[in-house]
């Protein structure tokens, strides 16, 4: 590795992830220490052992698909790398998954005893680290809110307690502002139209798209790996794997192949857009 290249090639994916600006994570960027890919990838790079993958926004009574492909492209990797991806997230997510990956399946809101339940699974599985990708995080008051602005606390799952719990590392990848791990900044959301989560993490990453910001991390595994893990993904294909299984788009709440309102072909051009930095920063360097 070469810290310079490595923090280089880091900013640059971390500016194309906020390229379109779409919720104002552009402005949120400036207030992150730069190199925020490269940590949390460095993090990943250096796990072998069992990592909790939280996902699943719930839209109306499913879910959304950013967030779960994002999952599904870190769990792919972290195996190949020799860890022992977990994904976490409610029904119907959990069930939908289960037949392919490994699930550890949540309760919906915060019922008695939920702490208690979050430590077991944290004791049982022993997390080397944790990953939150698009999923709410608990507001000051307590309660969890979508980009609507309505309180959806009955309807997801808590993953704050796992951060909190586990004597590991996190990650929290988020877009909006009201995503697990958006606490780090949470001074600086005061702009945006959101309640916003004060639940913090390690590594905050951040993108147009959820999704964008797992490819994002792929991208700097890849160029470290000489692997190119970007190369197999269809998104098209993985859209139509979760739309099969119940999957709404987030903005429109339709069952359709689309992330937060852009068409799959836009999620492809980035993962191409990725593809080309890190083949730029090897000829470079």
């Amino acid at each position: 590795m070469n810290d310079e290249a490595d923090l280089q090639l880091s900013q640059r994916i971390e500016a194309l992830l906020v390229e379109r600006n779409l919720r104002g994570m552009a402005g949120l960027r400036t207030h992150l220490q730069p190199g925020y890919c490269l940590r949390a990838a460095q993090m990943l790079w250096n796990c072998r052992g069992p990592v909790l993958i939280g996902t699943g926004f719930p839209v109306l009574d499913t879910f959304e698909t950013d967030g779960p492909a994002g999952a599904i492209a870190l769990y792919r990797v972290l195996s190949d790398l020799g860890a022992e991806p977990v994904l976490v997230c409610n029904e119907p997510l959990a069930a939908a998954l289960s037949e392919d990956y490994r699930v550890e399946p949540m309760p919906l809101g915060q019922p008695t005893g939920l702490k208690e339940v979050v430590r077991s699974r944290v004791e049982r599985i022993a997390p080397e680290l944790i990953i939150s990708i698009e999923l709410p995080g608990r507001a000051a008051d307590g309660r969890y809110y979508n980009m609507r602005g309505e309180d959806i606390s009955n309807n997801t799952f808590c993953f704050d307690d796992f951060l909190s719990m586990a004597n590991c590392l996190s990650i929290a990848i988020g877009d909006g502002g009201n995503e697990i791990g958006m606490g780090n900044v949470i001074d600086r959301l005061a702009e945006l139209d959101i309640v916003p989560s004060a639940t913090r993490c390690d590594e905050l990453v951040i993108a147009d798209v959820s999704n964008w910001a797992a490819h994002g991390l792929v991208a700097m595994l890849s160029y470290w790996s000489g692997t190119d893990y970007l190369g197999d993904w269809d998104n098209r294909a993985v859209l139509e794997y979760l739309a099969a299984r119940g999957s709404v788009d987030g903005v429109t709440r339709e069952n359709t192949l689309s992330e937060d309102g852009l068409p799959s072909e836009s999620g492809k051009l980035l993962v191409a857009a990725l593809q080309q930095l890190v083949a730029e920063a090897r000829s470079a360097h």
